[in-house]
């Protein structure tokens, strides 16, 4: 405004232009303000709020302005911005202001819902059925799944015993059958559980000679929950001491009537052994699966779920999957948790490899970014940027949910301990194999605490034991448990140097029976393996007659022909045996010092590759210790 103009303004009296601003502020601040606040409108429509819904996306599905939402945003303090994800709770409250009730629903149910809505009937199609083999330790399960499929798993496992969940499929009568053999133990609890909820039928082995046994029960509650049907296997039945009508009897007691005695349960003798009825078997399973209907819709993206989960060196994190639903194909995009990733390989269960799965197939899948959770949904996505979005925000979640969990000690909790007596903690940090197995180790230590002694599992992962690992331990004085791993040599030194106990298992129940022990103080006698030495395989030489020698450079320690020997592969036991045969040149040597090369035959075994690593030692029996 011209200086003139301001002038006569102010000979006029008028004020000046910013003096009738400040006057007008001034009134709008002296308005009267409402003292009652309207309540929310009535509610008139029902949306679905899925996790990590976005501020634009909430706005379509309430069919207003997206500035309207990032308005009542304001309101509540939030600044956010139109594609930023907003909280299930905070979008639930901002669809009440709108008049709109929400229904949570995961992104995959969400997913799920639009494909199922725009499928016909005309493109299902019948699928394969998911067997379960549950039942009692040492009643045959393997050994009835190696008569079905002419394989030999049961001599690898370790006492006999089955340590993961494996998935296989077979064919009769041109129909495929997939089988996933779960762990009979009662430490896998969880792991059958998960087995049963994405089974259509549970084949329920029991012997013949022994009965019904408390995991047997156990392996009907979990089917009975799920709503799947049972065929009762009564396996051993070439035993002379074999009571087939005893079983049916005890069965009958547990609510499973045979067919033959006015019930609807299908229960065939079978014997793994002789393979005696093991057609009649897979008929029946058949049979089963044809009353319940299976159909599956192979032109829609796949959905499944992680059997199984583990890290490898040479090819990074690898999950089993199995395809529920639609077809999985080499280089689909997929969400599973809170890992995002792209298939860029697939295997079936024999290990060879496949471009795609149809419904109803166990796929070993390459291509995550990391581990996934056991029991998580496999589930294809078209949107990426959305899936990425989705994945991010679980982290930040799982993130947040970690912190608040590791609480400091307060001096209100050090007098509830007190005044509890004398409380010990201990605390262990597990490392497995597969991520199945850290999952249910977790929940067996856990419920060992007692009044005395309480478990603390400060941290679980896949893989060797590190370096990382040790330091951990030694700052929270705990031990380190490795189930069917190693620990890494530099971790080893350091252990040795801060002190820390490794202690290392292959069988479930012998861990907890050593850490009952050491609780009780009753920790007997024990025979504790002494390190000796190590060599990495550099060439192997198959010999007639001899079988596979091992060309080997000795790292470090001496390797001693009478030393029993570790086969590692990717710091995982592969085979545990005695040397064979151990030379120099072509002689015979007694030992070999670190430095030196020599040839190493391993009793019965011949699988040796190159990069290996034989580790030598010895057993030696020595004094019980407390942790």
């Amino acid at each position: 405004m011209p200086v003139e103009q301001q002038r006569r303004d102010v000979k006029r009296g008028r004020p000046e232009p910013r003096q009738r601003e400040r006057d007008l502020e001034g009134k709008m601040l002296r308005l009267p303000v409402r003292k009652h606040q309207e309540g929310p409108p009535p509610i008139d429509r029902e949306i679905t709020v899925a996790e990590g819904i976005t501020v634009k996306e909430l706005s379509e599905k309430l069919g207003i302005k997206a500035n309207l939402v990032i308005k009542k945003l304001v309101e509540r303090k939030v600044f956010a911005t139109i594609n930023q994800s907003l909280d299930a709770k905070l979008a639930e409250e901002i669809a009440r202001a709108f008049g709109a009730s929400t229904n949570k629903v995961s992104y995959e149910e969400e997913a799920i819902q639009e494909v199922e809505q725009a499928e016909e009937a005309a493109d299902l199609v019948r699928r394969a059925p998911v067997v379960t083999v549950m039942g009692h330790v040492d009643h045959g399960k393997t050994s009835l799944l190696d008569a079905i499929r002419s394989a030999d798993v049961a001599a690898h496992e370790a006492g006999g015993i089955t340590q993961h969940i494996g998935a296989y499929h077979v064919v009769k009568n041109g129909r495929k059958i997939v089988f996933i053999d779960t762990p009979g133990h009662e430490a896998f609890t969880r792991m059958r559980a998960r087995g049963a909820k994405v089974t259509d039928v549970v084949v329920l082995v029991v012997a013949a000679d022994d009965g019904v046994m408390p995991q047997t029960r156990e392996a009907i509650n979990h089917a009975k929950a799920a709503g799947v049907p049972i065929v009762v296997a009564i396996n051993k039945i070439d035993r002379p001491d074999a009571q087939p009508d005893r079983i049916k009897q005890q069965l009958t007691e547990s609510g499973l009537l045979a067919e033959d005695w006015g019930g609807d349960t299908v229960m065939v003798p079978v014997s793994a052994k002789t393979q005696t009825n093991i057609d009649l078997l897979l008929e029946m399973i058949l049979l089963v699966a044809d009353m319940q209907d299976l159909k599956a819709n192979p032109s829609r993206p796949a959905m499944g779920n992680v059997l199984e989960a583990q890290l490898d060196r040479g090819r990074g994190p690898v999950a089993t999957v199995l395809v529920r639903n639609g077809t999985l194909r080499v280089g689909d995009f997929f969400i599973c948790g809170s890992v995002f990733g792209k298939v860029r390989a697939m295997f079936d269960d024999r290990g060879a490899p496949i471009k795609e799965a149809e419904p109803s197939t166990p796929v070993e899948v390459l291509g995550l970014d990391s581990l996934p959770d056991v029991g998580d949904t496999f589930q294809v996505v078209t949107d990426t940027a959305k899936a990425k979005q989705i994945v991010i925000y679980r982290e930040a979640k799982a993130r947040e949910q970690a912190m608040s969990k590791g609480s400091r000690i307060t001096l209100d909790r050090l007098h509830e301990q007190l005044k509890e007596g004398e409380t010990k903690e201990l605390n262990v940090i597990l490392k497995t194999d597969v991520g199945g197995t850290a999952e249910v180790l977790t929940d067996t230590l856990t419920k060992l605490s007692n009044d005395k002694v309480k478990i603390r599992v400060l941290s679980t992962g896949v893989g060797a034991i590190t370096e990382s690992d040790v330091l951990l331990a030694s700052a929270s004085d705990a031990i380190i448990v490795g189930f069917n791993v190693r620990p890494e040599r530099s971790a080893t030194a350091l252990a040795e140097q801060e002190k820390v106990d490794i202690r290392l298992h292959t069988i479930i129940y012998e861990l907890s029976d050593e850490i009952k022990k050491a609780m009780s103080g009753m920790l007997e006698p024990v025979h504790k393996e002494v390190y000796r030495g190590r060599a990495e395989v550099r060439e192997t030489f198959r010999i007639t007659k001899v079988g596979t020698v091992a060309g080997c450079m000795v790292l470090d320690g001496v390797i001693t022909r009478d030393s029993q020997v570790r086969l590692l592969r990717d710091n995982i036991v592969v085979h545990t045996g005695k040397i064979d045969s151990l030379k120099r040149f072509k002689n015979d040597a007694s030992e070999v010092k670190s430095g030196f090369e020599c040839g190493i035959g391993i009793a019965n075994f011949n699988d040796v590759k190159l990069g290996d690593i034989i580790e030598a030692f010895v057993i030696e029996r020595v004094a019980g210790e407390l942790f």
